[in-house]
């Protein structure tokens, strides 16, 4: 039960978030809001959080989030406060829809089939995410106020176990900051991906975060000098206007840093400045390009480093004029030009693009065509394999733009690498199905042809046109790879008809009758990884009358039954082929089992590693940094084990380091002498080069752990001419 010091808390936190609402609350809005807390509260008293705090604190965050940081409506704060109330408690569906109506009902019903997902043991994001997806087509509001009840559960990820902080922290990353991306919640998404980095890669993110610390005072100074500057002429300008600097996000430094393979010191934007301005709508380019003229005629501009999203915005909706000039000291700073209107939207994203569509009048908006185009492909997946699906899906989440023209000069939004056939599916699903050709400006280009931003494209058509296999090697964007992979399956669904008759035919003169069991025998056999297959390539020859008759053979035959023993055999052989020297164990019981270590990652003694169960290749180790580690955490947590180094057998690792400096006569030597004499190696490979004064060197080794390898980067640092020597695998 609650005592009298937390239900005055809870009393607190609800008017605070009433309080700090983005929209204004009529007394209508109060009283739903005030009925859906009295509901929640009342659900959730017994309940308690892992840290210990009364289960009601969360509810109540979440539409603090929703209500303010992305601003939706009563409805919404509404089915924050009751989000959970569903799933982990004893009212039904049907109390909901009984109390609060049917559209409230929905949303709750979204939301509780999703959580339920969530809680499965086993881990299966990748349809958690084809679930999420599919609520567009009831009610956007589900995916915002999922992405709240996402961002309240990182800021609290503490009390969690180890294994829990890295599955949501992964997922979290591959799933919920794309969508809060493309949502336009820009703020949401960087601290969603700083918050999962924080417990995915704890060393690095404090590190950086430090050092950001550590800075802040000499930031500041510089903005301000830099500011100060600008300020005198627009005052002058009698402009209306706000200056505002902030840092870049911890996670947008540590990409740019692994990206670029740069330490913190050499990124040269660790922060943005943004200049705000008060204008009526029909004067805000004018003023956007008047501040822009000011700041280039005070600072040199990066003429690469234009960006006007005012004129075409992105299809997040997203406004803004970007330019990066040369600062005081020698330094880039970007500088970010907007209106009060503009700096609204990139704040709030979709919230305040319905706020303003309401009030303008404006046209439909891209946001609302980028919806309309997830339900599109949603209601075209059928047949795809649900990791195939959320890679097409996620193809358009993150990508950057291009603009190009059709032939009449409408724009089109497409993802930048974006060909020919991306835009005839663009325009329609007919048009990119008969595509034989591209005109782009004038001149005939094949299909592979990448566009340009300001390209004008006319599509060349033919009845007798079908999409080909290859056509998927040329396009970007999910609603292409969808079309044509849903065109082809109906091609392959006819052909495998047809080979399934044949093969029908074909058993029964070699005394076999076609069923399950038998299909999955021909599968085995053949090796093919379904049905579908098997019977197409029965239809086009690929196995023959004779194939058959070995199958048959060895199914009925004596030799079969000897194949299959040895088979047998063999298995077992392998099963007890255990790995020597047991320097690493796995799980809480500390195991030891049969692993290999990843070779996208090179593990080496003493790093910080994870186990990952294959399906038929035993366990592998990654690193915990590993770039394919957030994947594999987010889809397959059930099959992710703890691992550690422990004392075993003396064992070597093979590792590449990378060396850059000024090239100066005798480094190479300096290096190979330190080497071969002091670091007690062996040299697998050495590779120098040397362009224009600038030395860059990669050599392989053979080293017995970690702590060896920081040796001989510390030795290697401190040769003269040496500016920078890391590991590179």
């Amino acid at each position: 039960m609650q005592n009298e010091i937390e239900k005055y808390e809870i009393a607190r936190r609800y008017k605070d978030m009433l309080r700090n609402t983005y929209r204004k609350l009529s007394d209508e809005d109060k009283d739903l809001i005030r009925k859906a807390f009295d509901l929640a509260a009342d659900a959730h008293k017994e309940q308690r959080r892992k840290s210990g705090e009364p289960y009601i604190f969360h509810p109540i965050s979440v539409a603090q989030i929703v209500a303010d940081e992305i601003g939706l409506g009563a409805t919404s704060i509404a089915c924050a406060l009751m989000h959970d109330v569903v799933e982990d408690t004893e009212y039904t569906l049907a109390d909901i829809e009984r109390l609060f109506g049917n559209k409230i009902a929905k949303i709750i019903d979204g939301l509780t089939k999703i959580s339920v997902l969530n809680n499965q043991e086993l881990s299966i994001q990748s349809e958690n995410f084809r679930k999420l997806l599919l609520t567009l087509s009831e009610d956007i509001r589900v995916i915002i106020i999922k992405i709240a009840d996402r961002l309240h559960n990182m800021r609290t990820l503490g009390s969690m176990p180890e294994k829990k902080q890295l599955k949501i922290a992964s997922e979290t990353t591959f799933i919920y900051a794309p969508l809060a991306h493309r949502m336009g919640l820009y703020n949401i998404k960087s601290e969603l991906e700083d918050l999962s980095l924080k417990y995915t890669n704890p060393k690095d993110y404090f590190d950086i975060a430090r050092q950001l610390e550590d800075t802040q005072k000499e930031r500041r100074k510089y903005i301000q000098e830099f500011s100060d500057k600008i300020s005198n002429v627009l005052n002058q300008e009698g402009l209306s206007y706000e200056i505002k600097g902030r840092p870049k996000s911890i996670n947008s430094i540590y990409r740019k840093m692994n990206s670029q393979n740069i330490s913190f010191d050499e990124v040269y934007d660790k922060f943005a400045i943004r200049i705000i301005y008060k204008s009526e709508p029909k004067d805000e380019k004018f003023i956007a390009w008047k501040i822009y003229s000011i700041i280039t005629d005070i600072y040199s501009p990066n003429p690469r480093r234009l960006r006007d999203w005012i004129i075409q915005p992105k299809s997040t909706g997203y406004e803004s004029l970007h330019i990066t000039v040369m600062g005081p000291g020698g330094k880039w700073v970007e500088v970010q030009i907007r209106s009060e209107r503009m700096d609204e939207i990139a704040e709030k994203g979709i919230a305040a693009h319905y706020k303003y569509k309401e009030n303008y009048k404006v046209e439909e908006n891209k946001v609302d065509r980028w919806i309309n185009q997830v339900r599109e492909i949603l209601e075209n997946q059928d047949n795809q394999e649900t990791s195939e699906f959320i890679d097409n899906f996620k193809l358009n989440l993150y990508s950057k733009e291009i603009y190009v023209f059709t032939p009449q000069g409408d724009v089109i939004s497409l993802p930048k690498g974006s060909s020919p056939l991306d835009f005839a599916y663009a325009i329609h699903t007919n048009v990119g199905d008969s595509c034989l050709g591209a005109k782009i400006n004038g001149k005939l280009y094949p299909l592979s042809h990448e566009l340009n931003s300001g390209d004008q494209v006319e599509i060349i058509t033919s009845q007798n046109q079908k999409p080909k296999m290859d056509w998927l090697d040329y396009v970007k964007t999910g609603r292409a790879k969808t079309k044509i992979k849903a065109s082809l399956n109906a091609e392959k669904r006819l052909i495998s008809e047809e080979g399934k008759e044949i093969l029908t035919r074909k058993l029964r003169s070699l005394k076999l009758n076609l069923d399950e069991s038998l299909v999955n025998d021909l599968q085995t056999f053949f090796n093919e990884k379904n049905s579908q297959n098997l019977f197409l390539h029965v239809q086009n020859g690929v196995i023959t009358n004779q194939d058959l008759k070995r199958f048959a053979d060895k199914r009925t035959g004596v030799a079969g039954f000897l194949n299959r023993f040895r088979q047998k055999t063999n298995a077992k052989k392998k099963e007890i082929n255990v790995k020597k020297g047991d320097i690493l164990v796995f799980g809480e019981e500390e195991k030891k089992l049969d692993y290999t270590l990843a070779n996208c990652c090179n593990p080496i003694l003493g790093d910080d590693v994870f186990g990952f169960i294959t399906v038929n290749r035993g366990v592998k180790v990654h690193k915990k940094n590993c770039s394919n580690a957030v994947e594999l955490r987010a889809n397959y947590s059930y099959r992710i084990l703890k691992a550690q180094w422990v004392d075993g057998e003396k064992q070597e690792f093979e590792t590449d380091i990378l060396i850059k400096g000024i090239d100066r006569k005798g480094l190479v030597k300096d290096i190979t002498d330190f080497l071969s004499s002091n670091a007690n190696i062996e040299m697998k490979g050495l590779n120098f080069k040397s362009i224009d004064g600038v030395f860059e060197g990669n050599i392989s080794m053979i080293i017995d752990n970690k702590s060896h390898l920081e040796k001989i980067i510390h030795g290697i640092s401190h040769i003269d001419s040496v500016r920078k020597v890391k590991r590179s695998n």
